[in-house]
């Protein structure tokens, strides 16, 4: 048996036309031939809403004892046993009488879906669970009825039955809502301009929340990887450095052009454990992210590109913000820039980069040495007397050697430099070096004259070797210095979770354990000051006791 398909009618609020809606939708099936069953439709003493029940079929009520008192309510088992092709049933947040099979209606009705009958129901949106908290704090009033938002997002089809504040409160004073005795206390209090108009935009963007959510089943079940955009959803892709505090606030104004735009920020961690940004710069981010209204994603990958342009494209996202590169413009002529592979592979989704005071080329700076400073200076004094010990040993050789073997071990003492001190020493090694071989060991000697192309051609090799195998040492003793920061952090972590949890006296240790830590000579807690009462010290760590008097 096939399963029958739920239609629901929403509304922003009682009385925008949900019930007339679903009754003129049965009477333009009835019409095609369709056999369409009234379960049970609320009037509420409504003249128009009664008079577009007729010419339906309607069920006959239920009657229900219940501790000497008779409850009426929909026949659930006489409309099984009718079976109609579509049941119109009203109220779907409705908690049925006591005595029914089910507590809720929205229980009848996924029985009905079951018996394969076709419903068309109605709901406002003030009686979705999600939303009863927030319905509260706008009307003051508590929904006692409501409906998991599961039960309306599975159903086939959502028709928001939408109507303007003001003309809702013209329907409301002409008595087509409530009778003449209500209508000035609901004008005055729930059916007031401010709050329908929330009303109102909630509903909106509750239905454009579950457009979304059909969009992306549909783009999954048909393997559609490009981007379709239904809101302003903006990425903004950020590396823990310095710039993040200006793409963050650029994303949120773009994000904000439009109704129902998306911030979300989104920084990638490395995938092989090595540590990243300070934990504080990016706790900075979160907070930031959080107060501009976006939300925060934390990613793994080995490629911030991919990375950041699966996640854009996983959420539909329609632009993503990205931070002009930091580095040296020769470095990215080698290998491209997160930025540039970005822009590349962004496809259909916009990509807007921003330029900040730490791009390259806004301010020189010297990047921090890998190496330590003793292993530096070895390897400058190994570049300067190293390649002057090599001239003078092959000078004093008994044989002249030959350039089949003399490049070789000016190539081999310019690679050990490089392995010895870094960038900064490979490059003048390999410069003093490629200058002593040209002086007295190419032809015409005595000159830096290069008689043959390919001697030149060798010398430039000779440098790029030599500057290769320095980046290459470069690059790793940097990793070491992560891993092994990453690895005292997480001892650190895991000393301190064990001291925590046989301590009673939490924060005092907390505060010892970051003095030590830190190389610090005190730690402190401060409560801050209010209208009542100065600012004073409630913890301190440090082997001193805490000073109450301030």
């Amino acid at each position: 048996m096939a399963h029958g398909r739920l239609r629901i009618y929403l509304g922003a609020a009682p009385g925008v036309g949900k019930t007339v809606a679903m009754l003129d939708e049965g009477r333009r099936r009835l019409a095609r031939g369709t056999d369409v069953v009234v379960g049970l439709v609320e009037t509420h003493g409504r003249e128009h809403t009664a008079e577009m029940i007729q010419g339906l079929e309607v069920l006959p009520r239920a009657r229900l004892d219940h501790r000497g008192t008779t409850f009426e309510d929909m026949d659930l088992d006489g409309l099984l046993a009718r079976h109609p092709a579509v049941a119109l049933v009203d109220e779907l947040a409705h908690t049925n009488a006591p005595g029914s099979r089910h507590e809720k209606r929205w229980q009848d009705i996924d029985e009905l879906l079951d018996a394969g009958i076709d419903v068309i129901s109605t709901v406002n949106i003030q009686h979705l669970e999600s939303l009863n908290d927030v319905v509260e704090s706008i009307t003051g009033v508590v929904q006692r009825e409501t409906v998991p938002d599961e039960v309306v997002r599975r159903a086939d089809q959502i028709e928001l039955v939408d109507m303007s504040p003001e003309a809702l409160r013209r329907r409301m004073a002409h008595g087509n809502i409530y009778k003449a005795e209500k209508v000035d206390a609901a004008l005055a209090n729930y059916f007031r301009v401010g709050n329908l108009s929330a009303l109102r935009e909630l509903a909106l963007l509750w239905l454009a929340d579950r457009v979304d959510e059909g969009l992306e089943r549909y783009r999954a079940d048909h393997g559609i990887e490009s981007s379709w955009p239904t809101r302003e959803r903006v990425v903004v892709a950020l590396s823990g450095g310095p710039e993040g505090d200006t793409l963050l606030r650029r994303g949120a104004r773009i994000s904000s052009r439009g109704a129902g735009g998306e911030l979300l920020a989104v920084h990638v961690a490395r995938s092989d454990g090595l540590t990243g940004p300070p934990l504080p710069t990016l706790a900075h981010l979160r907070r930031l992210t959080e107060e501009l209204g976006g939300s925060w994603h934390t990613v793994t990958g080995d490629d911030p590109a991919d990375a950041v342009l699966d996640v854009a494209r996983g959420v539909n996202a329609t632009q993503v913000v990205i931070g002009s590169t930091r580095r040296p413009r020769w470095r990215t002529l080698l290998v491209p820039s997160t930025t540039e592979e970005v822009i590349t592979h962004s496809g259909d989704i916009d990509v807007h980069v921003v330029t900040h005071s730490f791009a390259a080329g806004r301010g020189w700076r010297v990047p921090r040495a890998a190496l330590p400073r003793r292993r530096v200076r070895l390897g400058y004094a190994a570049a300067v007397l190293g390649p002057l010990a090599l001239t003078a040993a092959l000078m004093l050789a008994p044989r002249d050697p030959g350039l089949s073997l003399t490049v070789p071990l000016y190539l081999l003492l310019t690679v050990l430099v490089a392995l010895v001190g870094g960038i900064g020493p490979a490059l003048v090694g390999a410069v003093a070096s490629s200058a002593l071989l040209n002086w007295y060991f190419l032809d015409p000697v005595r000159t830096l004259t290069i008689s043959e192309p390919e001697n030149a051609l060798a010398l430039l090799v000779f440098v790029l070797v030599a500057v290769a195998v320095a980046f290459v040492v470069h690059t790793s003793a940097r990793r070491a210095e992560r891993a092994v920061a990453a690895q005292r952090e997480s001892a650190a972590l895991a000393e301190l979770t064990h001291t925590l949890l046989g301590s009673t006296d939490q924060m005092t240790v907390l505060l010892d354990h970051a003095v030590d830590m830190f190389g610090a000579r005190r730690a402190l807690v401060v409560r801050r000051a209010t209208a009542d009462e100065p600012a004073r010290v409630v913890a301190e760590g440090g082997g001193r006791p805490p000073n109450r008097g301030r």
